[in-house]
């Protein structure tokens, strides 16, 4: 899939993306047309539909990746919504889902390390600074395990790292109507690979979980696990 859906400009990326049907929404699409990756991820050529290193061990997942979460999270992610990302790591998934929740909506990225913290909030600032003064966009540092309960609930909550199992917090935090999605670790055998997993909460509480796709993200961890790594 990665090597299709690189592009040498943002628009010819997201093109890619729109044809191989993994950008599937309107709304993300324009949101992944106003919010340019090169001003988030730092290397040469930021257009190639792969992982890129930021530093801290963490990357910055591949377009196909971000475009495939926001089409799934389109229907949470609208004008005045509440949404957390969970490793927010270059900021550039956080802004693309400000710019779906609009001015009166608000996203909070998460993130455990306070370098991180920093690179998204200046990298944000740097592209649409209104997001930031505005309130619709707020970095914090935090356990991401744990989630953000001072601004929960949440229409829509993304994790850009892999858990051992489903949080029980995140769970709790998402709105009714809300959407989670997430990589999970899967061990069956002596085979150990990730999920990426859908869960929705329904008016009345219940959960459903559904498994998407095979996936590769780093693991969701503490932050000496993940500098030592």
């Amino acid at each position: 899939m990665a090597w299709r859906c690189s592009g040498t400009t943002n628009q010819e990326m997201i093109a890619k993306l729109k044809q191989s049907t993994i950008l599937t929404s309107e709304r993300a699409e324009a949101a992944m047309l106003a919010i340019d990756r090169g001003k988030y991820c730092h290397e040469s050529d930021p257009y190639l539909d792969r992982p890129r290193r930021i530093g801290y061990n963490v990357t910055i997942s591949a377009p196909h990746m971000h475009a495939y979460a926001l089409s799934i999270l389109t229907e949470h992610l609208k004008e005045g919504s509440r949404a957390l990302d969970v490793g927010s790591g270059s900021g550039y998934l956080t802004a693309c889902m400000g710019f779906m929740v609009g001015a009166t909506g608000r996203v909070i990225g998460v993130e455990h390390i306070p370098e991180l913290v920093e690179i998204g909030e200046r990298n944000v600032r740097e592209d649409c600074p209104e997001f930031i003064d505005d309130g619709r966009i707020k970095f914090v540092e935090a356990d991401g395990r744990a989630g953000y309960p001072q601004a929960a609930p949440y229409d829509a909550i993304h994790v850009g790292a892999a858990a051992e199992k489903i949080p029980d917090e995140l769970v709790k935090q998402l709105a009714a109507g809300g959407r989670l999605i997430l990589p999970v670790v899967t061990i069956e055998g002596f085979e150990k690979y990730q999920d990426l997993v859908q869960i929705d909460k329904d008016q009345d509480g219940t959960v459903k979980t559904k498994k998407l796709m095979h996936v590769s993200y780093v693991l969701l961890t503490d932050p000496n696990t993940q500098l030592h790594h």
